[in-house]
This record gives C-alpha cells, structure tokens and sequence, in this order.
C-alpha cells in the first residue's frame, strides 16, 4: 500500500474529478473527500427552508445548525444531513444551479475548510472540488488540476442526468456549465484556479482508468526515495 499522502484534486465542473478521485481512493485505501457535496448538502438544507442563499450570514448560521456527514459505501460516498442519507437530493437540478452562490461566500468557505481540514487530519486521504490545492489543502503532497473540453463536460454530465431519470437537453448543460465556469473562476474568494505546483491533466481523450493509472503513478512519484 502506498505510504499515506495528501491528494488535492481541483477543477471545474463535469470534468470527472469524483469519479476519479473515488476510485483512486479505493485503490490505494484512501479516505476519500467530495467537498462539492458538503456544499451541495448545505445548498438542498437552504432551498428546503427558504434560507437566503445570497446571505453570507443566514447561509453561515444554518451551516452551524447542519450535521453534514460523509459516509462511504461500495466504493462511493453517501451524504447524510442531520441524521438523513440525501445523496440523491443534493444533485437535483435547483441544487446544481445554485450551488454555486452559494460557495461564493467568505464565512461559508472558512466554516467548510475548517471542516474538510478536519476530515484530512492524519490520513492518506484524497480530495477533490475547486479550490482543494489552492485553499484547502496548500500543502498537499500532490495537487492535480483536472478539465476537459466544455463539450465532454456536456455530454459527460448529460449522461449521467439520463442514468438517474434526469432529462435535460445537451445545449442547456452546456450553457449552465460554462455560467458555473464563470461564476468559479470569477469569484472573490477562493476563486477556482490552478495551483502553482499542481499537475494539468486534461481527461478529454482519456478514459476513467486511464486518468486513475496516470495520477496513482504520480502519487508513487511523490513518495519515491
């Protein structure tokens, strides 16, 4: 097994950073972290109860009420908020058009990395979201920065709606994808970018096995005497 190191895995959406980041988990007995989730459970808790997601203060105190818990299962990740597996719900299409907002505020994103810290504490762990190498874990053994066209985001992110009974048509993905590549890239805090010294792959032409071979090597790299 390979010696315990930090994976921060940052991108935009649809580019297949939790898909992989699950199985790279899996093959090297990792603790494995989907913080889109955390804020995606935050999201669907302030949608059921009419919170304000532009206040940075409601969003801030419903967080501090909320028990957002990160459960593995058969390889996956199941979310539990405040006693209840929600992990269908949070990725409802009201849930992805407003997640974004509602990561753009500043207390919301200190209360979470604190918690995605806390998660990563003494383990070999691999994280993925938007500004894991940037933010949360700066100093991560190894930081990857993973897209894709907008187009395979598209299709990959239609395809994924169809298998759950989602129907949305392909243009409309693809216009909600490149507004949430805006909205990341633009916000003020903790805008998504890529990290100094993390490592681009592009998984436009590659398979999901193909992208796991590539950073699993990296990651052997990074602990090699």
């Amino acid at each position: 097994m390979l010696k315990g190191i930090s994976i921060a895995i940052d991108g935009p959406a649809a580019a297949g950073k939790s898909t992989i980041a699950k199985k790279i988990a899996q093959k090297l007995n990792y603790t494995y972290i989907d913080t889109g989730a955390m804020y995606r459970a935050l999201t669907y808790k302030a949608i059921c109860n009419d919170i304000n997601i532009k206040s940075d203060h409601d969003l801030s105190k419903l967080l501090q009420e909320t028990d957002i818990i990160l459960k593995p299962v058969n390889g996956s990740q199941a979310v539990w908020i405040d006693g209840v597996d929600r992990s269908e719900e949070i990725r409802s299409q009201k849930v992805t058009a407003n997640v974004s907002m509602v990561a753009t505020h500043a207390n919301v994103r200190e209360m979470m990395v604190g918690k995605q810290r806390e998660l990563a504490n003494g383990t070999g762990v691999v994280m993925d979201g938007r500004d894991i190498g940037t933010a949360v874990l700066p100093n991560a053994e190894l930081k990857i920065f993973m897209t894709a066209s907008v187009e395979e985001r598209a299709v990959r992110r239609f395809n994924e709606n169809e298998s759950r009974g989602i129907h949305i048509p392909l243009d409309q993905l693809k216009r909600e994808i490149e507004k949430r590549d805006q909205s990341d890239s633009e916000r003020t805090v903790s805008p998504l970018k890529m990290a100094d010294d993390a490592v681009l792959v592009d998984t436009t032409s590659l398979s999901v096995n193909e992208v796991v071979d590539k950073v699993i090597l990296l990651a052997e790299e990074r602990v090699r005497p």
